[in-house]
């Protein structure tokens, strides 16, 4: 069988029982990416949140990553960057294995519990296009952010 698209653990969080993301009914779109630890992310702070998975995929596609619609009514958590964009090449970068990872701002008065395998966002494979000029031939050296480098 071919490998178009999908998810693996990371390899140094194989032994720690995370859950692969998976879609909840057959009319989902988005794949429900969870939290791969436990932790508290403080009122009026922001937060990296790690999932310890990895998406492979076609290297004319993208993972798109939004905020399942309930972190923000029920947890008062906001994604900061809105829509997260997993590139192909990202996956198994040199730096962190591809591992996706969120950056969530608690904007409520109360500290947040986020549960180890806890649902928070959701990932959407979608193909792109690229315009006619286009001719990038640089190779991905890193991981988060490392574009800007």
């Amino acid at each position: 069988m071919v490998r178009r698209r999908g998810f693996e653990i990371v390899e140094k969080y194989k032994n720690q029982d995370l859950i692969l993301p998976e879609r909840k009914t057959k009319g989902s779109a988005g794949y429900d990416i969870a939290s791969r630890t436990d932790m508290i992310i403080k009122a009026k702070e922001v937060a990296f949140v790690p999932t310890g998975i990895k998406a492979y995929m076609e290297s004319d596609e993208v993972l798109q990553i939004y905020p399942r619609s309930s972190l923000g009514f029920k947890k008062h958590l906001l994604k900061v960057n809105s829509v997260g964009i997993i590139d192909s090449d990202y996956y198994n970068n040199p730096d962190n294995e591809g591992e996706i990872s969120l950056i969530l701002y608690n904007f409520g008065d109360q500290d947040v519990h986020i549960k180890k395998n806890e649902r928070i966002a959701q990932g959407v494979f979608m193909k792109y296009l690229k315009a006619d000029n286009d001719n990038t031939l640089l190779k991905r050296l890193g991981g988060f952010g490392s574009t800007d480098k």
